[in-house]
């Protein structure tokens, strides 16, 4: 698990393994970090834009002895210095320039590696961090929402501030490092620096493109451990694109097993973040494809026994989890989950065989009356034959009385 001081650090990440292109479109529901299987009591269309974002007052960032006509802006950009841009609409992120850049056509695109610096101040104008040469691809969720949303819209070379909500920066959870109360808005000053393509998979050496898949399952666990689960899951499923990306360059067996090791990883946070978006058929086929490449996986058996115990395979849930204990008896969590679900499911087919003998009536009982019914028939039957000959018999004895007076 990744300690909370990785929460902001994208740049060290992108340093160590540059973002490349990827084919294709990822989906949040086919493609998560191992987390320890302790944890799972306290681990539940695209997303919205990253919700890993913190917002602030804004700060004066005027350079001295310039003015604001001092500067001039390039004429095709709508946005004017000093101008606010309410970039969703609700006033809850917005956008100044500070000094123009070079352009519309400068602008950086979804997936381009972008290199900023910035300072991050609290409302009250406490600084909370300053990066240089901070690098991240754009639109991955490598860093916070409001940075992501907003530098798509700057130039190369521009200046700008940025005052966000808390909902687009670190939310009602805050931040250990840097250090951000719950809730708290932000002001970014933010410099575009440069925007280049990423360099593509099928060409990157084996060991950045392990670097790389590694920086992206943990930026998913950074999400995870925000309560962010869609995020997380977006960035666990460019991790596993990358893992699974074709190679043009020559591989060694040991990289092939460690770039499979991530892979399996992904894919077992990926399915701990879809059981918290209750996505639980995604989640299952996530640790069906994880135990495809280990069969005897503890964490994906431990899941896949929780996803079908959800979807009331009872029978089945039971056989997984016993199968995950067998390889790990000593697991305390595994046991619990275990004997929860046999009292769960003894539960259940109690009430199922109460609702079967409501409906069908109660066999033993209708089955007592019948014989009751039956007892009674005969005793009824026997004693009008008996009623009978006695009367018949007596009738046989008056007349021979008669006869014989005559």
């Amino acid at each position: 698990m990744t300690d909370k001081g990785e929460i902001m650090d994208a740049s060290g990440c992108s340093e160590n393994a540059p973002a490349a292109k990827r084919s294709g479109k990822t989906s949040l529901l086919d493609s998560g970090e191992d987390f320890e299987v302790l944890d799972e009591e306290d681990i539940d269309d695209d997303p919205p834009p990253l919700e890993d974002a913190g917002g602030g007052k804004e700060k004066n960032t005027d350079q001295p002895g310039k003015t604001n006509a001092d500067i001039t802006t390039d004429p095709e950009p709508p946005a004017q210095i000093d101008e606010w841009m309410d970039v969703l609409g609700n006033g809850q992120l917005k956008k100044k320039v500070l000094q123009a850049g070079k352009g519309r056509d400068s602008r950086p695109q979804k997936g381009q590696n972008v290199k900023v610096h910035l300072k991050t101040f609290l409302k009250d104008g406490t600084l909370v961090e300053e990066q240089s040469d901070l690098s991240f691809t754009l639109g991955d969720g490598d860093v916070i929402q409001a940075l992501d949303l907003t530098v798509q819209l700057m130039e190369i070379g521009e200046k700008a501030l940025i005052e966000t909500n808390g909902k687009y920066a670190y939310g009602t959870r805050g931040s250990h490092e840097p250090e951000v109360p719950p809730n708290a808005e932000l002001s970014i000053e933010v410099e575009m620096l440069e925007a280049t393509d990423a360099p593509d998979l099928e060409l990157l050496p084996p060991a950045e493109k392990i670097a790389l898949a590694t920086c992206k399952r943990e930026r998913g666990n950074v999400h995870y451990q925000r309560g962010d689960y869609a995020f997380a899951v977006n960035s666990y499923s460019i991790a596993l694109q990358i893992t699974e990306s074709s190679s043009k360059v020559d591989i060694s067996p040991e990289e092939e097993n460690e770039l499979l090791d991530v892979k399996v990883k992904c894919l077992n946070n990926m399915a701990a973040s879809q059981l918290k978006l209750d996505h639980y058929d995604a989640a299952l086929k996530s640790c069906v494809s994880s135990l495809a490449h280990q069969p005897d996986n503890i964490k994906a058996l431990f899941r896949m026994g929780k996803v079908l115990a959800l979807q009331g395979e009872y029978s089945e849930a039971i056989q997984t989890l016993k199968k995950a204990l067998k390889r790990e008896p000593s697991n305390k969590t595994i046991h619990a989950e275990l004997s929860k679900l046999v009292k769960k499911h003894s539960e259940v087919r109690g009430a199922e065989q109460a609702m079967y003998k409501k409906m069908l009536g109660n066999p033993s009982s209708n089955s007592s009356a019948q014989k009751r019914h039956a007892k009674s028939s005969w005793g009824f039957s026997w004693k009008w034959l008996f009623g009978a000959t006695a009367v018949a018999i007596g009738g046989v004895a008056l007349s021979v009385v008669i006869a014989a007076r005559s």
